[in-house]
């Protein structure tokens, strides 16, 4: 199941915050990704990694359904806006797309074979796109 959490920090003072985006679960992997306003990525899923998606800046329309294994929406496209401090988890077979707003900055992070050479091992672009 796709989840949505405002993150809330773990610590602040005059020096400034801490916010521990995850605890106990180390990534396999982690990416800064940057929008400009308009910019639509996306537009697939995995069968095999949990991607984690945490917004530092901006606003994005995020879209997302659940896939079958045949690889068929399994019912309606949900969209949410989110923005900064929002961390989503989009497990395997659940597709995503964002479209930004403004411009935006994510990170987004993977338990499963999602990096550098192997970043497109475990995509699966949809053919009907969730955000245009």
């Amino acid at each position: 199941m796709t989840k949505i959490k405002k993150k809330k920090l773990n610590f602040k003072d005059k020096r400034g915050s801490i916010l521990d985006i995850f605890q106990d679960s180390p990534k396999e992997h982690c990416t800064i990704v940057t929008f400009n306003k308009n910019a639509v990525r996306g537009n697939h899923f995995h069968k095999k990694s949990t991607q984690y998606t945490y917004v530092i800046s901006g606003q994005l329309t995020f879209a997302y359904v659940k896939i079958t294994k045949k690889n068929d929406m399994s019912g309606q496209i949900k969209k949410k806006i989110v923005g900064p401090g929002t961390l989503i988890s989009h497990p395997p077979f659940h597709a995503h797309a964002f479209k930004s707003k403004k411009k935006s900055i994510i990170l987004a992070f993977a338990d499963g074979v999602r990096g550098g050479n192997n970043y497109e091992k475990d995509t699966f672009r949809l053919e009907k796109k969730l955000l245009k």
